[in-house]
């Protein structure tokens, strides 16, 4: 494998979703490129036959077919026509992976590994290695294939491996324990709980680093062979855990994305979003959409060696064509639908209202320039008052909350248009929209509580934003899609406030300045208020009862006295 090119991978799952996920995390490695997707195993032979044919052919096969036969068939098709074009299986481990091991397949990862682990299998079986690696098949791995050259070399290389992979899940689960922890409203007795699992996996990383470790002279080798390993493929196996690049940087950072878009994603907040009105899956795979495009933006941002200044000029040149790549993908190029007697283009109709969705949600979206100076150049992350270290575990989950605000906020001005154009097309409805919204009656609703946002926001929630230093965000919670707060300096757009948001902060201000008196005023009057009631008002009723009480009192003794017998 030489080092001025690309390892050119085809991808092979029945599950597009899944395809679109991993194509995102694999493309966010330097060295790795997915030049086709096929969804059946006719269609991989296909797809194979005809890039071998070309100057620049394959160098690796990810499948993953849930049925047997198939897999079974088409690795022995791909290995008898190709035999020197490696295979990497991505599936659940069982037991018939053993017969696939023995026609040749050169490697195993089970589905839902990290990506760190699967760029491990893709380096060893492109470079002329196997990796088989899962407790059931570890058998049929030492069975099948030659052992490495010394015992020695072959216990590091698995130790590595055991402890790589439970660093990676542990460090996985610490990420998404603390993004729920950073949740509002989490109750105490959840949290308390959380706090706990926190302290679970730190022991339990301790243990494994410890209980995992190699003698001096194992060590020494498996270096070796992870240099080796590095220099020809450009990406050590040490690399993806610890960040050492701004690329291995992104790459962690979309991991976790993906695996948050697997979340459920109702939304639980206070505010009406755009994309409710689509279905889940239909939702997920816009999600996806922006997210592999965001990373090819990223991409072409490196090769066209942009500088950091230029960052924040771009971002709305960078948003307004990441929206308009979007939008087209999503609903299809030339997708046309009927309305009336009118057949309407629907990518060229709503691609007209870029004026309103930029002004409305692409320029309101925060930080996007500071998340792209992190991913590119791997600067240190300011937020909250305090400054993180680009690889710092409060750095990434702050980057990660951001990030899935892009996500969430460039998605709703995707279907933004629909919702003003075509809301209540048939054919729309049929098949984009969530069942609780096929009515024209649920629709409307939905369209005006859409409208009171926005009024809400620019006219009170928004200068109040600005005001208090924060910014209102949407990320990916247990629950669904939920809003948080963090804090930034707003100092100037804060001077540039005019009309009725102005009036809003002076209000506020005005509140704030006069409020504490105000309280200390009413709380003497109340006071006095009080005192008269009590002492004065009070004490004369009760003066003037005890009289007439008193009275009567003498009144009915005097007639008793007089009473003849």
């Amino acid at each position: 494998m030489t080092t001025t090119r690309a390892i050119k991978i085809l991808l092979v799952d029945p599950d597009p979703i899944f395809r679109l996920g991993l194509r995102v995390a694999l493309e966010a490695q330097a060295n790795l490129e997915i030049v086709g997707e096929a969804q059946t195993d006719v269609e991989a032979l296909q797809l194979v036959s005809l890039m071998q044919s070309n100057q620049n052919p394959l160098d690796l096969i990810i499948l993953e077919l849930i049925n047997y036969p198939i897999v079974n068939q088409l690795c022995r098709q791909l290995k008898t026509q190709y035999p020197t074009l490696p295979i990497l299986l991505l599936t659940q481990p069982q037991q018939q992976l053993a017969s696939l091991a023995q026609i040749g397949v050169e490697g195993f990862c089970p589905k839902g590994s990290s990506i760190s682990e699967l760029v491990t299998a893709i380096n060893t079986v492109t470079s002329g290695g196997v990796y088989w690696f899962d407790r059931d098949t570890a058998p049929y791995y030492q069975d099948i294939y030659s052992p490495p050259p010394t015992l020695i070399t072959r216990t590091g290389r698995l130790l590595n491996n055991l402890r790589l992979s439970g660093n990676n899940y542990i460090q996985a689960n610490l990420r998404q324990i603390r993004r729920e922890l950073q949740v509002p409203g989490v109750p105490t007795l959840e949290r308390a709980v959380l706090a706990g699992k926190v302290r679970e996996l730190l022991a339990a990383r301790w243990l494994l680093n410890h209980l995992l470790s190699v003698s001096p002279q194992e060590e020494r080798i498996e270096t070796n062979n992870l240099t080796q390993l590095s220099t020809s493929s450009q990406i050590s196996v040490q690399e993806a855990p610890q960040l050492s690049s701004p690329r291995s940087l992104q790459s962690d950072l979309f991991a976790s994305c993906v695996s948050q878009l697997q979340l459920p994603l109702q939304n639980v907040s206070d505010v009406a979003l755009e994309i409710e009105i689509l279905r889940v899956e239909k939702k997920r795979e816009l999600l996806y959409l922006v997210l592999q495009k965001l990373a090819e933006v990223l991409d072409d941002l490196r090769n066209s060696q942009v500088e950091i200044h230029q960052l924040y000029e771009l971002k709305y040149i960078i948003l307004r064509d990441l929206w308009q790549i979007v939008t087209t993908e999503f609903f299809g190029k030339f997708t046309s639908v009927r309305d009336g007697n009118n057949n309407i283009q629907i990518v060229n109709l709503f691609l007209q209202d870029i004026n309103i969705v930029q002004s409305e949600i692409l320029n309101k979206i925060p930080l996007f320039s500071e998340l792209l100076s992190y991913l590119i150049f791997q600067n240190d992350w300011y937020i909250d008052n305090a400054i993180y270290t680009a690889d710092s575990t409060e750095a990434r989950a702050s980057a990660l909350m951001i990030l899935e605000n892009v996500l969430i906020q460039i998605a709703n001005s995707v279907i933004q248009p629909l919702l003003n154009r075509l809301a209540d097309v048939e054919s729309i409805k049929k098949d984009y929209y969530d069942r609780q919204f096929i009515s024209t009656r649920e629709i409307e609703r939905f369209r005006n509580n859409l409208s009171w946002k926005y009024r809400l926001i620019n006219y009170y929630n928004e200068p109040q934003a600005i005001f208090e230093s924060r910014y209102e965000i949407f990320v990916f919670a247990p629950r669904g899609i939920a809003k948080t707060s963090i804090y930034a300096s707003r100092r100037d757009e804060l001077t540039q406030l005019r009309g009725i948001p102005l009036f809003v902060t002076l209000i506020l201000e005005f509140r704030d300045a006069v409020a504490p008196r105000l309280q200390s005023l009413l709380s003497f009057l109340g006071s006095g208020v009080v005192f008269v009631l009590t002492q004065v008002v009070g004490r004369g009723l009760g003066l003037i009862g005890r009289g007439i009480l008193q009275g009567i009192g003498s009144v009915s003794f005097l007639e008793g006295k007089n009473k003849k017998p």
